[in-house]
Order: structure tokens, then C-alpha cells, then sequence
């Protein structure tokens, strides 16, 4: 699918996606500071990934790990420094979640800072339980 609003661009072709500048986006925030690049390479490859783009610069991201059906986890939503205020991460999230193979499912996700962001798409906070990650060895 594509969507398109003034000369941006997102769509969930992964043939696009340019690993590098995500790698570059993730590695800046506080949950994917600690991810290699083939971590996120494996991660793409299991999801729904949606790539946001200036011309042919990837200033977005955000994944979708889900079973099209019933269960969907947003994951790892990040605009490019220099394009934030824009008001594309919140355009990022409408195509997210106008997705048919999202859409109609129950939609889950996690944040420490970014609660009134998510509210404006209806999420809303619930007890949620979680297992710590195993370290690789």
C-alpha cells in the first residue's frame, strides 16, 4: 500500500527501506539504542514495515508485528530528527492503522513518553504484563 500527502510518501514496500537510515533513527532513541543492525534486519523481515520518505530520503519508520488477524503490536515509530513538529509521526500512525491487515485488529503497543501522543489514536493505558528479554549470547 501506498499513501501520499503533499511530497511525502509512506508505504510498506521493503524493497525501499533503507536499512541504514533506520539503523541511524533507532539507534537514537531510547528503547533500540542497544539493537545492531541485524537485529533490525531480522525484525523488518518478521513484520509489517512502513517507510516514510522525502523524495528518495527515509525520514520515517514504524512495524507492525501481527497475525493479521486478531493481534497486532505497533513497534519502533521514529521520525527523523530534522523533520519532527511536522506533524508526520501522527500521519505515520494514521497509515498504520488504516493498514487492512492491521486495521480491524485489537492494536497494542509501549511507551514511557509518548502517552499524549498515542491517546490521540484512542489508546489508552491498561495493566500489561511483561518478560524481561534473555541476553544473547
Amino acid at each position: 500500500m501506498e499513501w501520499s500527502k503533499k511530497h511525502y510518501i509512506v508505504n510498506d514496500d521493503n524493497e525501499m527501506l533503507d536499512i541504514e537510515s533506520i539503523y541511524q533513527m533507532l539507534v537514537n532513541t531510547y528503547w533500540a539504542s542497544n539493537r545492531t543492525r541485524k537485529m533490525i534486519e531480522q525484525s523488518i523481515e518478521h513484520s509489517i514495515s512502513f517507510g516514510m520518505y522525502d523524495g528518495e530520503k527515509q525520514i520515517g519508520f514504524a512495524r507492525v508485528v501481527t497475525d493479521r488477524t486478531v493481534f497486532s503490536w505497533i513497534m519502533d515509530v521514529v521520525i527523523d530528527a530534522d523533520y519532527r513538529g511536522k506533524g508526520l509521526g501522527q500521519w505515520l500512525m494514521d497509515c498504520v492503522l488504516e493498514h487492512p491487515d492491521i486495521k480491524y485488529t485489537s492494536i497494542a503497543l509501549a511507551t514511557s513518553d509518548a502517552q499524549d501522543f498515542y491517546r490521540k489514536f484512542k489508546f489508552r493505558k491498561t495493566e500489561c504484563m511483561t518478560r524481561p528479554v534473555v541476553e544473547r549470547e
